[in-house]
């Protein structure tokens, strides 16, 4: 029986994600996970385009997770929220805002593959939370499967210790705490046996339970010394140490099966009340005073508003904000207070989600994740909070897109709509960014590839009924500088303004210097003043803002610098002349000077890829690879299959998943994922 909707109990909750890399089966064993906890009354199947989860018609057409679907199920007398999220790296935006919610998550394997690209983003996506993190090795009944082999990537790709919980058999999977054989029976697997655990199976059981207890032991005094006294550790005492290490992120349970096959989802279901945490047991959350102060807010159904808004969705073409309560209780017709937008709004609905599906409630706890109606400002990463406590929790950072297409209307006629409607869908996805072409005026629409766009197209056609006109993919840049330089600027001239002649004088010198690969943007504002004196409050700031404004655009092509230190070395006043006006154009003039000085140079996006195809066609690929000037990081080859890890830039990718089908005849497959604008290998 699930939890009552008013969660008094928040020890009885479950709030976990579950992703995996695209095509590991995570949104199958979704289904599963519905179907055996009752809260779906049949199972729908990927391949069929009949996901419950999978609810949009891109999604059904595509057979991929493009959007995270938030559903709830009942568990032996718990309740466990769900959010299914997708596996593509276009879409690893809703993987980000769902990491930043949950309490604990379970990744999904492939039983052949084991730890692919994406799972190493999830991985760390995971990780900057600190989730207390299970995984489910999946496809364990294809060809080739290899759970020990999983394993194996999981110590030497994530550098983890999975502690195998259930091994996958023929005939079910073995529980290593029971030492006991579980099947699944039934025309959907909803009917488990526990049996004792036949011979055959003895040897490898005996060596995983003497492996766990071992790991457990360098986390747990108690294990320890059973363990050194060479007595059986209680399988109760196995289940206490191994809940705490889990959620001390020190150990991950690993649990495996074949979701497609009904085997293996029931144990994994136990393992998320066993070894996951409640709500009540995840460390509090820090949040800042508009002041800047550091307070802790604890998961207290009493205590102030306090909730995290981490998605913003068009449903039935209404504006709807996700939210995660983090402290106090929502109800319809409160009022919140946005402190990042500085704005008061009032909630006017308040809804439990299933999927696609929304029931109107009463009011919402902390703990729970809901779907709000009414807020017209609220956005992705906002705060909301009650009026007389505002608060600021750590906002939800979205990647910076690196693919772009133009876009046009059809007509004059339906301009206005389209920018409203691109207005709506950047609401939606905060990796998604309209801008126009300094040079040419056009309007460009940048995303995070190809995928992500071409879906972008299809949703604003089918939901708005709007076509568009798009151009060709063109890859984002930016700019750096190759070395170090120092150069001056100066304003000397008189401006008309209000029938008045004023005049504008300054001097300042400023140095540049590259940077490391991702540190940005650095500034030193704190320049020699000649003759020797000190700035105004305004004279100080100007030089700020001078710097800033000479950092906008690069000296090769305009594009937005990054890597680079600017310092503003000396400013020379002429009196009443050396306005703040004067000042802030001459430190730009400077900057600018000794930015073209240095020596430009274009980054474009650098993808870290991974290539599987068949060992045959390991030559041509590689040949294909370097000629799109890749760099290769190492192959390797399994079961007949060569991987192939490699840094190749974007430019050299786009329309490359076709290319790849053709020179392997259809058996090849790569993943890509943005890892840093760079000078282009090769």
């Amino acid at each position: 029986m699930a939890a009552p909707r008013g969660l008094p109990d928040l020890s009885i909750v479950r709030d976990i994600g579950i992703a995996a890399h695209i095509d590991a089966g995570k949104t199958t064993l979704t289904e599963r996970i519905l179907y055996y906890t009752g809260a779906s009354h049949k199972i729908g199947e990927v391949h069929d385009g009949e996901a419950h989860m999978d609810w949009m018609e891109e999604e059904r057409a595509h057979g991929i997770t493009i959007t995270s679907a938030v559903t709830q199920c009942p568990w032996r007398d718990h309740l466990i929220q769900v959010v299914d999220t997708p596996g593509h790296v276009d879409f690893t935006i809703e993987v980000e805002r769902a990491m930043r919610v949950l309490d604990g998550a379970v990744v999904v394997l492939d039983g052949v593959r084991g730890v692919e690209p994406q799972t190493e983003t999830v991985w760390r996506q995971a990780s900057r939370f600190r989730i207390p993190t299970m995984f489910f090795v999946n496809k364990m009944d294809r060809p080739g499967a290899d759970f020990d082999h999983v394993l194996d990537t999981l110590r030497g790709r994530l550098h983890v210790e999975p502690a195998a919980v259930s091994l996958p058999v023929p005939e079910g999977v073995v529980d290593v705490v029971a030492g006991t054989l579980l099947r699944f029976g039934g025309s959907q697997g909803e009917e488990v046996t526990e049996e004792p655990l036949p011979e055959p199976y003895q040897d490898r059981w005996r060596a995983a339970r003497e492996a766990l207890s071992l790991l457990l032991a360098d986390h747990d005094d108690a294990i320890a010394e059973v363990v050194l006294e060479e007595r059986p550790v209680g399988a109760d005492d196995l289940r206490r140490a191994l809940r705490q290490a889990t959620l001390e992120r020190k150990v991950f349970p690993t649990f495996g099966g074949s979701a497609l096959r009904n085997v293996g989802v029931q144990p994994l279901l136990d393992g998320v009340l066993r070894y996951l945490p409640s709500p009540v047991e995840r460390p509090p959350v820090q949040a800042r005073t508009p002041e800047g102060v550091e307070v802790t807010v604890s998961m207290d159904p009493t205590g102030p508003l306090c909730a995290l808004a981490f998605k913003v969705q068009l449903w039935e073409g209404r504006r709807h904000v996700f939210a995660r309560l983090y402290r106090g209780r929502l109800a319809p017709g409160d009022r919140v207070w946005i402190p990042g937008r500085d704005v008061e709004e009032r909630v006017a609905r308040v809804f439990d989600v299933d999927a696609d599906h929304k029931k109107r409630i009463d009011d919402a706890v902390a703990g729970q994740i809901v779907l709000l109606a009414g807020l017209r400002y609220a956005g992705t990463g906002d705060t909301l909070c009650a009026p007389d406590t505002p608060l600021l929790l750590e906002r939800i950072v979205a990647r910076d897109p690196v693919l772009g297409l133009s876009v046009e209307p059809e007509s004059t006629r339906v301009e206005e709509k389209m920018l409203d409607v691109l207005a709506k869908v950047q609401e939606e996805d905060p990796t998604l960014r309209l801008v126009e072409d300094a040079d040419t005026g056009q309007r460009i629409l940048r995303g995070m590839g190809e995928l992500h766009l071409q879906i972008v197209q299809e949703r604003i056609r089918r939901e708005f009924g709007l076509d568009l006109r798009f151009g060709r993919p063109y890859v984002v840049s930016r700019e750096t500088i190759q070395s170090t330089a120092r150069a001056g600027g100066e304003v000397d001239h008189t401006i008309e303004a209000d029938n008045k002649r004023i005049e504008l004088k300054a001097r300042a010198v400023a140095s540049v210097g590259p940077l490391e690969r991702g540190e940005g943007i650095r500034f030193e504002a704190s320049p020699r003043v000649v003759p020797e004196g000190t700035l105004s409050a305004a004279q100080a700031q100007a030089v700020r803002d001078g710097a800033q404004d000479a950092v906008v655009g690069g000296p090769v092509d305009g594009a937005p610098l990054q890597d680079v230190s600017v310092a503003i070395e000396e400013v020379e006043l002429y009196g009443t002349a050396s306005s703040a006006q004067a000042i802030r154009i001459a430190v730009a003039q400077a900057a600018r000077n000794a930015l073209a000085a240095a020596g430009g140079v274009v980054l474009g996006p650098v993808m870290r890829i991974e290539v599987v195809v068949p060992e045959e066609a390991l030559g041509t690929v590689l040949g294909d690879l370097q000629a799109r000037r890749a760099a290769i990081l190492e192959s390797s080859t399994e079961h007949g299959m060569a991987s192939v890890r490699a840094e190749c830039p974007l430019q050299g990718l786009l329309g490359y998943a076709t290319d790849l089908r053709s020179l392997t005849r259809g058996r090849g497959q790569f993943t890509s994922e943005f890892d840093r604008f760079d000078v282009p290998p090769g």
